[in-house]
């Protein structure tokens, strides 16, 4: 069996973070394995505050992981501060790394910064080398180019300017565009592709952006290339978004596991 390791924070909702990213590695048939960063405080509602994993731990975490198992794919999800990332890059340099798929994770929902003002270049400088993939969304895009985006033709101009700051290949996700369609713009620095699914019309999208990123991760390990893996998990986010669960009093989380419940007819 395939392996791929999350590396984020958990979320005591269980709709985005560490738990998000298992339930969509064993959605894919992939098997997860995770490093945690911080520990949330948090509901469907909103995030209420953040306890921070030692930096030591989190590298020890990383290390120990590697001796044992043969990793297959990395999502980095959030690492809120310098030390923080630090650590990860240091264990990451040090091990036989697989592709990595970085979701840049600034912000939540409710306005939280997840993401320390200080640690965002330290977050370029140390992890984008290391991605194979970075997953942007809009508001992300805009903070890491410093540049407003309002149409389609000004994200594939900030997936350019992206790439720049040196992964291999960038997603800018389209879905907080006010547009009919869901579109994502995809650019390995030779090609771009646009990627297009129905906007649907729900509040409970607790978790999509890790949900989408572990997909990706999990296509990955499973051996498909950039674009049919990117193609496969916005096929997979679009589906579980479309089965989200009214879950809580705030947004709901996507249905990790839906078209096996369709199967079973639960």
């Amino acid at each position: 069996m395939k392996i791929a390791l999350t590396i984020a924070g958990s979320d005591s909702s269980g709709g985005a973070g560490i738990q998000a990213d298992l339930k969509t590695f064993q959605a894919h048939g992939v098997f997860g394995m995770s490093v945690i960063t911080a520990v949330t405080v948090q509901n469907t509602q909103k995030v209420y505050d953040i306890q921070e994993m030692r930096p030591q731990i989190v590298y020890d975490q990383i290390m120990c992981l590697f001796d044992d198992a043969d990793i297959h794919a990395v999502k980095i999800g959030m690492v809120s501060s310098i030390p923080l990332i630090e650590s990860i890059a240091s264990a990451l340099k040090k091990v036989n790394l697989p592709p990595v798929i970085l979701d840049p994770v600034m912000i939540s929902k409710s306005g939280f910064k997840l993401l320390n003002t200080d640690a965002q270049a330290a977050l370029i400088k140390n992890l984008f080398p290391l991605a194979e993939v970075v997953t942007p969304n809009i508001h992300e895009a805009e903070a890491l180019t410093q540049q407003k985006i309002n149409s389609m033709d000004e994200m594939r101009i900030a997936a350019s300017e992206i790439l720049k700051l040196g992964a291999q290949k960038v997603v800018v996700k389209g879905g907080h565009l006010d547009k009919n369609e869901a579109t994502d713009i995809l650019f390995d620095g030779h090609t771009y592709k646009d990627l297009q699914g129905p906007r649907i019309d729900t509040k409970n999208t607790h978790g999509t952006g890790c949900t989408f990123s572990s997909a990706i991760a999990a296509n990955i390990a499973l051996g498909n290339d950039f674009y049919t893996a990117v193609t496969d998990a916005k096929t997979y986010i679009t589906g579980a978004i479309r089965h989200s669960l009214s879950i809580g009093k705030g947004c709901g989380p996507t249905h990790h596991f839906f078209d096996l419940y369709e199967k079973a007819k639960l």
